[in-house]
């Protein structure tokens, strides 16, 4: 990437993983990054919530920073299951995952939603990384930028700046699919992306990630696509050795 923009590598582990093998996990990575020179891009991992507390601790002292999956609008309260912006804060993270696709999709949750939780999670101190893509139907349709232009207007809260907002795009339609985005599909979202923010985020700054099945082999093209700013990796982050291939990627 030509730009002044510093990537960002974020690891989904989703719902997998017990405490042994997250931490060694965990471990494997911080070794990795503490080794390195100069690492190239910002590290995150997003492990389920019951590993916070052990993998945070593993990751101590390296350059590898904690995320959260999800978080509630509210600070506090009854809400049985779930787990606050501040809870994750205290618990170590700095960054949190809102609207992800699976989310929205398992979830029913709206664009309005996903913004009350960026609000709380920027309340509490952490990036709201901001997750936003079309479906197969609505691609095949021929509304796949105004769908994601729609999904920015309602999913960024007012008050975001590229200090607490990240952006990450998932072409949902491809997930699944064995249809695959090129690289000009990928550039020509992400620079949509960056010509949909709203007034007040300055769009030069915004750090917008890919999140469509970025592995070893593709990360190395799509990570020097002028509008992609790192990447939102699911699968692959579960594999030491390739999560740290990808962000080595970004040199």
């Amino acid at each position: 990437m030509e730009h002044a923009r510093r990537p960002l590598i974020a690891g989904n582990w989703k719902m997998n993983g017990l405490r042994a093998d997250g931490l060694e996990r965990a471990r494997a990575l911080a070794a990795l990054a503490g080794a390195a020179d100069a690492p190239p891009c910002d590290w995150v991992v997003c492990p389920p919530a019951s590993l916070l507390l052990a993998v945070g601790p593993a990751l101590a002292g390296s350059p590898v920073t904690l995320g959260g999956q999800d978080c509630h609008t509210a600070a506090s309260g009854a809400h049985t299951g779930d787990v606050s912006a501040a809870m994750l804060a205290d618990a170590g993270c700095r960054y949190v995952i809102v609207g992800h696709s699976e989310r929205r999709a398992d979830h029913g949750e709206g664009d309005a939603l996903v913004a009350a939780k960026a609000a709380a999670a920027q309340a509490a101190g952490l990036v709201a990384i901001v997750c936003v893509g079309e479906t197969e139907a609505e691609r095949d349709a021929g509304r796949a930028h105004a769908v994601v232009a729609r999904q920015i207007a309602g999913s960024l809260p007012a008050g975001a700046s590229a200090l607490d907002t990240v952006v990450a795009y998932e072409p949902v339609w491809a997930i699944g699919t064995g249809r695959t985005p090129t690289p000009d599909d990928v550039q020509a979202m992400h620079a949509h992306i960056r010509s949909c923010a709203p007034p007040a985020i300055d769009a030069s700054a915004l750090r917008i990630l890919y999140g469509g099945s970025v592995k070893p082999g593709n990360a190395a093209t799509l990570l020097r696509l002028a509008d992609v700013d790192g990447a939102l990796v699911g699968g692959a982050s579960l594999v030491v050795e390739d999560f740290w291939a990808i962000g080595e990627a970004t040199r």
